[in-house]
This record gives structure tokens, sequence and C-alpha cells, in this order.
């Protein structure tokens, strides 16, 4: 992969679940090192976008290109295998295991005994990971399940960094946290753009998603219907009206 080449191209899917038609013809580009922002309503196919771009249901049609390879098809493992990682919606932490069993996970024999990534890329392991959320590190040995909500998205993304990826999934990473938590979540992405990571998120949180999005998408019924730069959204008062509500 070129360094001009973008880290992820999506051209052209269409995604089902069954005969319910979602993603209706949908395109987005994003190059390395930046948070690209995908906006819209409940139920118009942002997390359907998501699940195709890691695997989890693939498009019926169209292209997904990650750093060069074309991974429509390709298992959920070997995506992430390639250098991407999800945190999901609603976090999905173990809520039977600790805290560092959780962040652990992406190193165990399970998936594959090493934090994936390029070679020398492995900033993160338990110890970096532990320094960025010192929450967490407060609490190694607490169940998972314990936690607050705000700490389980933290443990969420934590998890997430610990596997190296190039590219980072979020999908609705502020839901049901607090205006100061949600202030957190936005210093940490920020944090994770600037050590060379990429973020594609998926937000229903408008403010969020403006202050750290370099490019943003908007969807409609599952097809895309605009998309630019964040400072020039806030100007296209018909979008932000009929599209998103606001």
């Amino acid at each position: 992969m070129a360094k001009s080449d973008p880290l992820l191209s999506v051209d052209d899917i269409h995604t089902y679940y069954g005969e319910s038609y979602v993603l209706q013809g949908v395109d987005l580009d994003m190059a390395v090192g930046k948070i690209v922002a995908l906006l819209g309503r409940n139920g118009m196919g942002k997390t359907t976008f998501i699940r195709s771009v890691a695997g989890l249901t693939p498009p019926r049609r169209g292209t997904i290109t990650f750093k060069a390879n074309a991974i429509v098809g390709y298992a959920p493992y070997k995506i992430a295998q390639l250098g991407m990682a999800l945190v999901p919606q609603g976090r999905r932490i173990f809520s039977s295991l600790t805290v560092r069993e959780n962040l652990l996970v992406p190193t165990s024999a399970l998936a594959g005994g090493k934090a994936w990534g390029p070679k020398g890329s492995g900033r993160w392991n338990l110890s970096t990971v532990l320094k960025e959320f010192p929450q967490l590190a407060e609490r190694t040995g607490q169940l998972g399940g314990s936690l607050s909500g705000g700490e389980q998205q933290m443990l969420a993304i934590g998890r997430a960094l610990m596997a190296n990826p190039d590219l980072i999934l979020m999908d609705e990473p502020s839901e049901g946290l607090s205006p100061v938590l949600v202030k957190q979540i936005e210093e940490i992405m920020r944090s994770i753009r600037e050590q060379g990571h990429s973020i594609l998120l998926v937000e229903q949180n408008f403010g969020l998603a403006m202050a750290v999005a370099d490019y943003v998408y908007v969807i409609t019924s599952g097809r895309i219907v605009y998309h630019g730069p964040p400072d020039e959204l806030a100007g296209q008062a018909e979008i932000l009206d009929r599209h998103l509500g606001i």
C-alpha cells in the first residue's frame, strides 16, 4: 500500500439482513491517521456499515479495500489480523473476566497469541494501556461486569488498542455517558489519532463527532446524502435539519 492510497476504501456496497435492503450503494474513503465520522438518525444504516467493514455482515455487492486488500468475504478474524479493531456498540466487554483479562484477550492464544499490527508498531501493551486509562489501572482485578458504564467504555477502547490496530471502528462510544465522560472520550480519540491510528466513528452525539472528525459523512436510509469537512457541514442547515434533526 502506497502512502497516498486510502487506508480504507468502500465502493458501492449493498448490504442486507435477509430480504431487508439496508445499505444501498454506500461509498466512503479514509486516509491514514484521520478520524472519519458517519452520522445519521437511528435505523439509517450506521451500525450495518460498521458490521459490513468488519466482516460481520458482509455486503452482497460492492468492494471494501483495507490496506490494499479486497476484504469482502474475509472472515472477521482475518480482517482483524490485517490491523482492524472494533469498539462495538454497547461495549461488549466480557463481564465475567477481570479488567486485566479483558485487556489481554487480543494477545491470547485464542486470538492468535500476539497483538496484531505491522512490524514495529506494538506501542500498546498492558502497561501503556493502563497508563492511558488510569481508572482501569486501579481496577485490574475487578470483574468487567462490575464497572460503571464509562469504565466499561474505556475498557472496550483499551482492549481494541491492545491489538495495535491501524484502524479502529467505534460504534456509538458516547452512548449512555455523562457529559464529563463524553469529553474524556473526545480527548482519548484525539490522543489515539496523534499516535498514528485512524478511527471510523459512528456517533449520535453531533457535538462530539464535529469536535474530533477530520471528515464527515451523513447517511439516510442506507445512502450517503452528504460528505465533507465538519466546518462545511455546520453551515448546511437543510442537511442538519432534514437528516440529523438539528
